[in-house]
């Protein structure tokens, strides 16, 4: 991550974009000061959608001291009106394993404050601010991701009426029980083990090669690795991790949103992080991973579990998730727009 400058650098001329709403301006991001309005209209804007996943304070903060080609003094604002924040919006870029460059813009904006224009003035500004790095910066092959929440309607509207188009699903699935899958063993040469601190790096690493070959796959870089390593919510008693001698087979690396299941009223599990590497494929290894996940959720007093897919998968993830009893609840949109 790029420190902030004392002297920000000043942001794209956004004043012949903004709607006219008194008071409304674009500011420069305060860290950390902006990070508790930031996360509630997050949330706000997730459950206007449908969606269920709930950012902490401690998310934010880790997320953003840990940016990958994003500079905060250029790349992220926030939006006011009078003093009160009602939104922000970043653009970053990833380099994929395929050659192409993605540029990401990203706009929250709290639900009380859309159908207003804002969120057409922030993605205008983003993309303005994209054609400034795009030109420092040329490449050969490039395109701008965007997403939107399944139910966000207002959100793939703007992004319709932009340019751009729908090249992707990922799928919300709920099992609505942990009971055993006892058609689910571990093939007798792995072995699960407990987690143990060293171990950190190497599963990290292992499940970065193994989505080398999947949809959108990037490149990795340290900030990654250290916004993982001290995510705030990190509990490795939750996880499954098949061992072959000193090598990752496969993992599942499970999680309890307790702020979620707070705000809901559910007591859900997310079965997260699901991988096998190539050589053990085909064997029944995340199937049984997954199935040794349930006793430890039950055990936390967890009564449903939850994970997001790829509806593409190319591993056949959606397939084997149904046959465990996974069922779909949402789904959310990528949307791709050439560049130029």
């Amino acid at each position: 991550m790029t420190d902030q400058p004392a002297t920000p650098a000043p942001l794209y001329n956004p004043a012949a974009e903004l709607p006219l709403i008194p008071g409304l301006a674009l500011r420069h991001l305060r860290v950390p000061e902006d990070f508790v309005a930031m996360t509630e209209i997050a949330n706000a804007t997730r459950i206007a959608a449908g969606a269920t996943f709930i950012t902490t304070v401690e998310d934010m903060a880790n997320f953003y001291g840990h940016l990958t080609n994003c500079d905060t003094s250029r790349d992220v604002f926030t939006v006011w009106v009078g003093t009160e924040l009602v939104g922000y919006g970043r653009c970053s870029w990833q380099d994929l394993l395929t050659g192409e460059r993605i540029y990401q813009p990203i706009c929250f904006v709290d639900p009380a404050w859309q159908r207003q224009g804002i969120g057409t003035a922030m993605l205008r500004t983003l993309e303005a601010r994209i054609a400034q790095v795009v030109a420092a910066d040329p490449v050969a092959r490039a395109a701008i991701h965007a997403e939107a929440d399944g139910g966000n309607v207002g959100q793939r509207a703007l992004l319709e009426q932009a340019g751009y188009t729908p090249v992707r699903y990922e799928y919300v699935m709920v099992r609505p029980d942990l009971d055993d899958q006892d058609d689910a063993p571990l093939p007798p040469d792995l072995e699960i083990r407990e987690v143990r601190p060293e171990h950190l790096r190497a599963i990290w690493d292992a499940h970065q090669e193994a989505f080398e070959d999947h949809w959108g796959a990037s490149q990795r870089s340290e900030e990654d690795w250290l916004e993982f390593s001290s995510n705030p919510h990190l509990d490795p008693s939750l996880w499954r991790i098949a061992w072959d001698g000193d090598q990752v087979a496969g993992q599942v690396r499970s999680f309890i949103n307790a702020e979620e299941n707070r705000r809901y009223g559910h007591r859900r599990g997310w079965v997260e992080h699901i991988s096998v590497r190539r050589p053990w494929r085909r064997r029944g290894v995340a199937r049984a991973l997954i199935a040794a996940s349930f006793p430890l959720l039950r055990a936390r007093g967890m009564t449903e579990g939850a994970l997001h897919v790829d509806a593409e998968n190319p591993s056949g993830a959606l397939l084997l998730y149904e046959s465990m009893g996974f069922r779909e609840v949402s789904r959310d949109t990528v949307y791709r727009k050439p560049w130029p």
